[in-house]
């Protein structure tokens, strides 16, 4: 890659150059300071520090462009790293951001495929080709050991420059490291052919003796033979990039990595209608960068028009995208990008086939059954349903069609190695509402009395709400058949995605640990790219790029104080301070017995928690119940309601206020709090058997007190190849994937509290309790927790062919889980089916089993 700056003939420099070279003084200075902290120029190879910065600013600021006779694109690339090509390496590490980042990922994605194909290292021919223009020292090989071995992992390694000057530091380079492997091509990458340096691989067809007129005859390949194509700050560069984009598929294996990273500048306009980049997390550059970065680069004839990426995003499916800046240098725009061929050509992984796959894996299509269990998978009336309903398509499959008939490549989700992550459009108002930030870093459902209550089995279909993906893996454990998880927040399933990663790529427990246990890791970005990318989708890979120092900030308190309900957290740790109670949170944490902790809590923690001034300004307020507690205010009226029937508004005559509580906000709060942490101080031990709380008063889990998916023995068995085969993530409302799934598909549907949103008696609750009976099969359960303690849309269960039973009361003095957060818990189950074609209000037809018109008596 030429460098930022250069000098090009008066004519061609416009006002935009002019405010550039102005404004590339200052960014010299701090490339110099910069250059200052590298290591490499502490060598004693090459030129010394003050020979390289005089050649660098040489070459990028004074020597004008030449070139040959010719006027080719060889001879201007050579005229200007001619002069430079010793200290090529030195001064371009501060400037090229990014290249070590792109190794780790592309390594990674190779080495996930070859123990998912079962490949020995040494049994492979495995071959790499690093496209280059005006950079190709051979850096990038090198710097690649760090993940892999370059000469035994790689068989045969190509580096394909157009600069002679450049390919002859390159050649001195491997003659240095003695790695044979690697072959050094000093030609044109639009015509370079693998097939012109390997033996095994088919010569291209021609007709006729001249090779210039049998060129219109041959075809060209649909695929080649490399496994690995980089391009490193190279396609910026190249004028023809069109057809160098095209003739990278002639190179690529039909399961091959395409790694690339370059400048870029560009518009969220530009994208902001297409579903195949990847995400667009960081992609808009603003137009004051845009222009200037432009302009500037445009110096030194590297051009970041935004249709070169584009068009690689075009003729290939996307894998990850990344989109960063380089902040030692004015913040320059970079992308990094993995991609593959845009139609598979394994016969295995066609892409109607992959289509399908998808489609019923987020549909719980009865493709996906086994024949045998076909027959009887359904009942005659639900087969009755599937026959009056139109066909039931994911979305994922609505999106793919409207690609395919478009010649556009695939969404991304497509492209990944695992189909957990469904299709879903991030740019939709509904998602972006969230802005990138998580509520919940922790669930708030006692796992215990969900795996005591439902008792799940490997014939299992269970829908549930993610929140924080810890009662998902909890289900996991069990391993039922099939778990649907749901959130409309699209960082929830990022959390969910990341701890999933963590055990696909079998991440040893110490780390696993570090994460989710104390929610910190120094290490954690060299474990995301180099581990756990193949295993995440590229959303959430960007998500969490971004927000490595959720992790690794030394001055951070790690995952747990992150997510809305980090606000409660602050805010207790901010009461506990004022009151004084800090040393009061410790010992809680090393009481030793419950009537240990229960002296604590009375004397020094309840008066400051449970105080009135915290209650009248903190507690009522709706902003903090919502940011929070997640407490939506339908939740909050229900709470209220409660309160004005209790005793203790209406005493024991039963007269409203004659209690000794008064009907107000803050009074109906202030006891439902009290109902809640009085008994959990009470009756379980919080540093030993309470994760939920546990966490909140220190901040991270304990290796004695922790959820149940963070144990040893929960890491062996979901870190097992295929562990984790049945889930399926999806970012979508309720209603809207329970729509989407097969009629009598579920067996199991975990919505938590979500029914406390809707507005009493509203419709929208009557069509998600109707949708919900249509998607279970008969017998099926639905598990529900709520803020009262007889919420008004249980009869709506019962009037759409439900039978509700509560399952928990909590009461003064009682535990209903180790929560306790919530009043009830009810579980709900399908004891007859809706008719197809049946209004709202309308009676439940009979269950049939088998065949028609047999009658089974409800359950």
């Amino acid at each position: 890659m030429a460098s930022a700056g250069g000098n090009i003939l008066p004519a061609d420099i416009s006002p935009n150059h002019v405010l550039a070279g102005i404004a590339g003084v200052a960014l010299f200075a701090l490339g110099v300071s910069q250059l200052y902290t590298q290591s490499d120029l502490e060598s004693d190879e090459g030129p010394g520090l003050i020979t390289s910065l005089f050649l660098f600013c040489y070459s990028c600021f004074i020597k004008p462009y030449g070139g040959d006779s010719n006027g080719s694109q060889q001879g201007q690339l050579e005229s200007f790293y001619a002069t430079q090509s010793g200290i090529y390496d030195k001064t371009r590490k501060p400037l090229l951001k990014g290249r070590e980042d792109m190794l780790a990922l592309v390594a990674a994605q190779l080495q996930f495929k070859a123990k998912r194909d079962g490949e020995s290292r040494d049994g492979k021919k495995r071959v790499w080709v690093d496209d280059q223009v005006g950079g190709g020292t051979g850096w990038n090989i090198e710097a690649m050991s760090k993940y892999v071995d370059v000469p035994s992992f790689f068989s045969r390694v190509y580096l394909v420059d157009f600069s002679p000057s450049l390919c002859e530091v390159a050649r001195k380079r491997f003659q240095r490291l003695g790695w044979s492997n690697v072959t050094v091509v000093c030609q044109d990458a639009r015509s370079f052919r693998l097939e012109d340096h390997e033996d095994g691989l088919p010569p291209a067809r021609t007709a006729g003796r001249s090779p210039r007129l049998g060129y219109f005859s041959q075809k060209p390949a649909e695929h080649g033979g490399a496994d690995l194509v980089t391009m490193s700050y190279s396609l910026s560069m190249i004028p023809d990039y069109f057809s160098v984009i095209d003739s990278l598929s002639s190179l690529l294996s039909p399961n091959g990595v395409l790694g690339v990273i370059d400048f870029y500048t560009q518009s969220d306009v530009d994208v902001a209608f297409r579903n195949y980049t990847g995400g667009g997390m960081g992609r808009h550059v603003n137009y004051v960068a845009r222009t200037f970065w432009r302009a500037w680069f445009d110096l030194d004839r590297v051009s970041l028009e935004a249709s070169r990426r584009d068009y690689l995003e075009y003729r290939f499916g996307t894998v990850l995208g990344i989109n960063s800046r380089n902040r030692s240098l004015g913040s320059i725009p970079y992308y990094i990008w993995l991609g593959c061929l845009k139609e598979p050509f394994s016969s295995s992984s066609l892409p109607h086939e992959i289509i399908e796959r998808i489609d019923a894996l987020a549909t719980e299509s009865p493709l996906m059954l086994p024949a045998d269990k076909m027959k009887t998978a359904t009942s005659a009336l639900t087969r009755a349903v599937e026959r009056t309903a139109p066909e039931i398509r994911s979305k994922a499959f609505d999106a793919a069609v409207e690609n395919v008939s478009a010649g556009l490549p695939l969404p991304s989700f497509f492209y990944q190695n695992h189909h957990w992550r469904i299709y879903y459009d991030d740019r939709l108002q509904k998602h972006t509402q969230f802005k990138d930030e998580y509520i919940y870093a922790f669930t708030w459902e006692d796992s215990r009395v969900d795996e005591r209550i439902l008792n799940l089995g490997p014939d299992d279909v269970v829908l549930a709400i993610t929140s924080a993906g810890d009662n998902i893996l909890s289900y996991a454990r069990q391993s039922p058949a099939t778990i649907h998880a749901i959130d409309l927040n699209p960082s929830q399933n990022h959390l969910l995605e990341l701890k999933v990663a963590s055990y696909a790529a079998a991440l040893p427990y110490d780390d696993f640990w570090k994460m989710f246990g104390d929610g910190k890791h120094p290490d954690f970005r060299s474990i995301l790219t180099s581990k756990l990318s193949p295993h995440l989708s590229s959303r959430a890979f960007q998500y969490w790029l971004g927000n490595a120092h959720i992790f690794t900030s030394p001055r951070g308190r790690g995952l747990y104080d992150t997510g809305g309900s980090k606000h409660a957290i602050r805010i207790f740790r901010w009461i506990s301070r004022l009151f004084g109670c800090r040393r009061a949170v410790a010992e809680m944490l090393e009481a030793k017995t419950l009537n240990e902790q229960r002296e604590i809590w009375h004397l020094k923690l309840r008066p400051a928690l449970l105080s009135g001034l915290v209650s009248r300004f903190v507690l009522s307020s709706e902003a903090f119940l919502w940011t929070a507690l997640g407490v939506p205010k339908n939740q909050l009226s229900m709470i209220e309601s409660d309160h004005a029937a209790s005793d203790a508004v209406r005493g024991s005559s039963g007269v409203p206020g004659s209690g000794t509580a008064r009907n107000t906000r803050s009074h109906a709060l202030w006891h439902y709090m009290v109902n809640t942490l009085d008994p959990v101080v009470e009756t379980t031990h919080m540093a030993a058997d309470n994760p939920y709380y546990h966490v909140c008063l220190a901040g991270s889990f304990s290796r004695r007190c922790h959820p149940d998916y963070l144990a040893p023995e929960a890491h062996r068995r979901l870190s097992r190849p295929g562990a984790l085969d049945g889930l399926r993530i999806h970012t979508d409302e309720l209603a809207e994937v329970i729509a989407r799934l097969r009629p009598g598909s579920l067996t199991v549907a975990v919505v938590m509290d979500s029914m406390d949103w809707f507005d009493r008696g509203s419709a929208a609750a009557s069509r998600q309790v109707s949708r919900l009976n249509r998607a279970l099969a008969p017998g099926g359960r639905v598990l529900l927790r709520s803020s009262a303690l007889d919420p008004w849309y249980v009869a709506e269960f019962e009037r759409r062919g439900f039978a509700a039973k509560r399952v928990g009361e909590r009461v003064p003095g009682r535990c209903i889980d180790r929560v306790n957060m919530y009043a009830s818990c009810w579980v709900c189950t399908k004891v007859d089916n809706l008719r197809p074609d049946s209004p709202p209000g309308s009676p439940p037809a009979p269950m049939v089993a088998g065949g028609e018109g047999i009658e089974v008596l409800p359950l």
